[in-house]
């Protein structure tokens, strides 16, 4: 044992620099998929006058911040990724740390969950996904909210290419899951769907059969802007 964590710490000693950008970039990135749901679910919160994580309902400052949260993440997003990459902290990076940390918790907070992270809690069914970060597969459930809520195609376009640029997954293939049957995508959808998850906030009804849709079109439409189709 004390051999192999020997090994391990040689091993981290010869990457160096490289690895600790690649690790930071990665969960900075992911970070970046968690805050990206706060927007849309504090809408989908706001519009179902669902209880937020707090106890009331939503109000106009936590819609604010949400919006803010999701505008600091399209504009400064793919800029902090490519500094943290390049080994650097620059204005870019403090500003999605702020956005990732503060403005989305207050955020989801203030205003609640709803379809990005049950569909997230559903994902957690495959083991084939247990690799990839939390907000890695939220990022993923909120192009599925996007489906679940037929958004202009304008704006689903604008989050998917967002996604492809920033390096957050699209497709079940980038989640590890590009193998699984249909049978084991409707036990995600089912477990995504069930009681007491935050599906129930979304503003309109939502059944397993529409979650399994919702996820297939989403896996489809990452492949097309992929170019995969």
């Amino acid at each position: 044992m004390k051999n192999k964590l020997k090994r391990k710490k040689e091993c981290a000693k010869e990457a160096g620099i490289p690895v600790q950008r690649e690790v930071a970039s990665r969960l900075t990135v992911a970070g970046m998929g968690d805050a990206l749901a706060t927007y849309f679910e504090a809408r989908a919160c706001q519009r179902s006058e669902a209880t937020s994580c707090a106890g009331g309902n939503t109000t106009g400052a936590a819609m604010a911040l949400a919006e803010l949260c999701f505008d600091t993440l399209m504009e400064e997003g793919v800029k902090a990724k490519i500094a943290l990459e390049a080994g650097v902290c620059t204005p870019a990076v403090e500003k999605i740390i702020e956005a990732n940390t503060l403005l989305s918790g207050i955020g989801f907070e203030s205003a609640g969950f709803a379809g990005a992270h049950a569909i997230h809690n559903g994902l957690t069914v495959l083991e084939e996904c247990h690799h990839m970060y939390h907000g890695e597969k939220v990022a993923f459930g909120t192009l599925a909210q996007l489906v679940l809520e037929n958004v202009p195609h304008e704006e689903l376009e604008e989050i998917i290419m967002w996604c492809i640029e920033v390096g957050l997954p699209v497709t079940l293939e980038e989640l590890g899951a590009g193998n699984v049957t249909d049978e084991q995508l409707m036990e995600v959808a089912k477990a995504a769907s069930a009681e007491g998850d935050t599906l129930q906030n979304m503003p309109f009804t939502v059944t397993p059969e529409s979650v399994f849709a919702a996820i297939k079109a989403a896996d489809a439409y990452g492949r097309y802007y992929l170019g995969e189709e």
